[in-house]
């Protein structure tokens, strides 16, 4: 059965392409919801740049006839119209001064000509979902780019293998041993603890690269910058970013669990090391607070830079000592770089260390225009709560962090990690844990 999907303002913004997300079905799209992405279309994030895109389809699709009336999308598309909605098909109570309403007002009047089970809305709102069920109009969430559809499925890089108590004993022999496909799925660069099935406190930490090749042990770094790992996922962690061999790194974790730490103390130690393995240390994240860029703050790019990157430069200090003239000196020197996310469209970056804190804030589209930034002996590190999502348009599957560990873990250039204790301080570990 045909039917007609009615696009709330959130789902143009999260992916322009939905438009073209509905097979042969038919798409409305409410007049309020153009105004809306009218206000969006200046910001220079993601959200702007689906705004822009959306309005560009819809200039396109309007040299091909009346929108009012309806236009074919495209071939084995079907028709799209823009359309307001009839007060009188509203409740009285209804606050039309409310913009939510009045798209629910399409939908109510749109629905008295296509029937019931017709029309749906498809909306990320979680509170337009509620009302519109009051209503008795069917609804769904934007899931096409989603990879996995809850945060359980989601790749952790670290999985437990039963073996027989002989295999373990060989391993530490230095024997090599294989793992077979049909007895375990595995990534390129999963960590395995080879656990014993007579006894489960019997085991060994390994790396796997891919079934043709034996598992490599873990190396054990007792210290980097002098910071030593608290905890197996630690050690995980400081394998794959000392790897030279794997230049994409993406790492999950809690509040207080060191993923950001790590990250820092492990391109120290290869920007400043005798034999330098990159010439700087690139950091940045996200800038969130929604409406605003930091083109709003006085000053250098730095400046501008500074309270988003608290994080990372209290991380600076504990590691260098809190010695301030010399992190003063390293970002003087170009040794440390500050990167705005809003001006990297266009650039290539080279023989670099590179740190996207907050990762988790970023959209897909996003996230695809800073990883194809990545020039020559660069290494980027995508690290985040997938749990602490600022931006109102993702959520714990949808956003670019989640996207690219599902994404990339088939390929032999990327690993991944979820740090799962926190290590921060037992005040910390325990407010992540219960609140």
């Amino acid at each position: 059965m045909k039917k007609t999907y009615l696009l709330d303002t959130n789902v143009l913004l999260t992916s322009a392409d939905s438009i073209f997300s509905y097979k042969n079905n038919d798409i409305i799209i409410p007049l309020k919801v153009i105004e809306e992405i009218d206000k969006h279309k200046k910001r220079q994030d993601g959200v702007g740049a689906n705004a822009r895109i959306t309005i560009r389809i819809l200039d396109k699709l309007r040299e091909d006839g009346n929108l009012y009336e309806g236009v074919k999308i495209s071939e084995g598309k079907g028709i799209l119209s823009i359309r307001g909605y009839d007060a009188f098909d509203l409740p009285d109570d209804f606050d039309l001064a409310s913009a939510d309403n009045q798209i629910i007002g399409t939908a109510i009047t749109e629905k008295k000509g296509l029937g019931k089970e017709k029309l749906i809305v498809v909306t990320r709102d979680i509170n337009m979902r509620i009302k519109c069920d009051a209503l008795q109009i069917p609804t769904e969430d934007f899931i096409t780019e989603k990879t996995v559809s809850n945060t359980d499925e989601l790749y952790t890089g670290f999985v437990k293998h039963l073996v027989d108590d002989q295999v373990i004993d060989r391993f530490y022999s230095e024997e090599e041993i294989f793992l077979e496909k049909e007895d375990i799925n595995l990534y390129p660069h999963q960590f395995v603890m080879l656990v014993s099935n007579q006894n489960e406190k019997k085991t060994a930490l390994a790396k796997f690269i891919n079934y043709n090749l034996s598992l490599n042990p873990i190396i054990e770094y007792k210290k980097i910058w002098g910071l030593k790992p608290r905890n197996k996922e630690q050690m995980f962690g400081l394998n794959i970013l000392m790897d030279p061999n794997i230049p994409i790194i993406t790492m999950t974790g809690k509040a207080g669990c060191g993923k950001t730490l790590l990250a820092i103390a492990t391109g120290l130690e290869q920007i400043m090391e005798e034999n330098k393995r990159y010439k700087k240390l690139v950091v940045s994240r996200p800038v969130q607070p929604v409406g605003k860029d930091i083109g709003f703050l006085p000053g250098t790019l730095e400046e501008k830079m500074s309270p988003w990157l608290m994080p990372i430069q209290d991380n600076l200090e504990f590691l260098l000592g809190d010695n301030k003239e010399t992190i003063e000196l390293l970002y003087e020197n170009g040794t440390i770089e500050v990167e705005a996310l809003t001006y990297i469209r266009g650039r290539s970056i080279s023989n670099a260390f590179i740190i996207i804190d907050e990762a988790q804030n970023l959209s897909i589209h996003e996230l695809k225009t800073i990883i194809t930034r990545v020039g020559e002996n660069t290494k980027i590190i995508l690290t985040g709560d997938i749990e602490q999502i600022d931006n109102v348009y993702l959520d714990s599957i949808s956003n670019g962090l989640s996207y690219a560990i599902e994404k990339f873990k088939e390929h032999s250039l990327a690993g991944h990690i979820s740090l799962m204790k926190g290590e921060r301080s037992k005040v910390a570990t325990l407010a992540a844990k219960i609140l």
